[in-house]
C-alpha cells in the first residue's frame, strides 16, 4: 500500500511538472479598447498573473473594428469591446455588464452645469472619439447611425489626449462605466446621458474563438467578471 501510495506521488509531481513544463511557453493575448478607462481590467491582469505567473500577457489596444478583426485572424485570444453586432455561435460572447454612458465637458462649457446632458443637447458640441487615423470613419459611423451622436466629430489617438481636448473645451469625450472609472479631472465634468428620462447604455463583453477555448481564457474572463460586478 505504500508503494502505491508512492507511485501515485511520483506520478502526480511528474503531471505537475509536465503541466509547468507545457505552460511555461503558454501566453494570453488579450485585446480591449482605447477608450476604455476602466481600473477592473488591470486589476485583473494583476490577479491572474499572480495565480498563473507561468502565463504570458500580450496587451493590444484597439477600436472595436481593430479588436474583432484581431481576434477573427489570430491576433489575440480574447477581447474586452462593446457589443456592436448580433452575436455570432462562432465566438464565445461573454457579457459582463450594461455600462452607463457620460459626457465628458470641460468644467467651461455651459452644459456642464446640469446635473445630466441630453443627447439631442449634445449634437451642438462637437463628439471627441478615439480611434486610429484608418478607423475614424467607421467609428463615426457608429456612433452617427447607430447610436445617434450628430453634430460634427473630432479624433484623438490615445484616451488621454481625448481629455486634453476636453480640458481645452473642444468638444465631449463619450465614456462608459465599465466598472470604476478614475475620478474626474477637477476642470471636467462627467455627466449621465440621457434620452428622456433614461439614461443611455451599452453592452460590454468578452469575446473569444468558441474553438479557441482554453482554461486559461475561461479564468481571465472570470477573474474580470468578478472584479466589474463586485462580487
Amino acid at each position: 500500500m505504500r508503494c502505491k501510495g508512492l507511485l501515485k506521488e511520483v506520478d502526480d509531481i511528474c503531471y505537475e511538472t509536465s503541466r509547468i513544463g507545457r505552460d511555461a511557453e503558454s501566453v494570453l493575448r488579450i485585446g480591449y479598447l482605447r477608450c476604455y478607462s476602466g481600473q477592473e481590467l488591470y486589476q485583473a491582469v494583476a490577479d491572474f498573473s499572480q495565480v498563473y505567473p507561468e502565463v504570458f500577457i500580450d496587451i493590444a489596444t484597439g477600436t472595436h473594428e481593430e479588436l474583432y478583426n484581431l481576434l477573427r485572424h489570430g491576433g489575440v485570444d480574447i477581447i474586452l469591446s462593446d457589443q456592436r453586432r448580433a452575436f455570432s455561435d462562432d465566438y464565445v460572447n461573454y457579457q459582463l455588464l450594461s455600462c452607463s454612458c457620460y459626457a465628458e465637458l470641460s468644467a467651461r462649457h455651459p452644459l456642464s452645469r446640469q446635473e445630466s446632458v441630453q443627447l439631442q443637447d449634445l449634437k451642438s458640441v462637437p463628439c471627441i472619439l478615439i480611434s486610429t487615423k484608418e478607423q475614424r470613419r467607421a467609428e463615426q459611423e457608429y456612433y452617427e447611425k447607430t447610436l445617434n451622436f450628430g453634430g460634427s466629430f473630432l479624433f484623438a489617438p490615445t484616451l488621454e489626449e481625448g481629455r486634453l481636448m476636453v480640458l481645452g473645451n473642444r468638444g465631449f469625450l463619450p465614456v462608459e462605466r465599465m466598472g470604476t472609472l478614475p475620478p474626474a479631472h477637477a476642470s471636467i465634468r462627467r455627466l449621465p446621458i440621457c434620452q428622456g428620462k433614461r439614461q443611455l447604455c451599452r453592452t460590454y463583453c468578452l469575446f473569444w474563438r468558441r474553438e479557441h477555448t482554453q482554461y486559461y481564457i475561461e479564468e481571465f474572463a472570470e477573474t474580470l467578471r468578478k472584479l466589474v460586478r463586485h462580487e
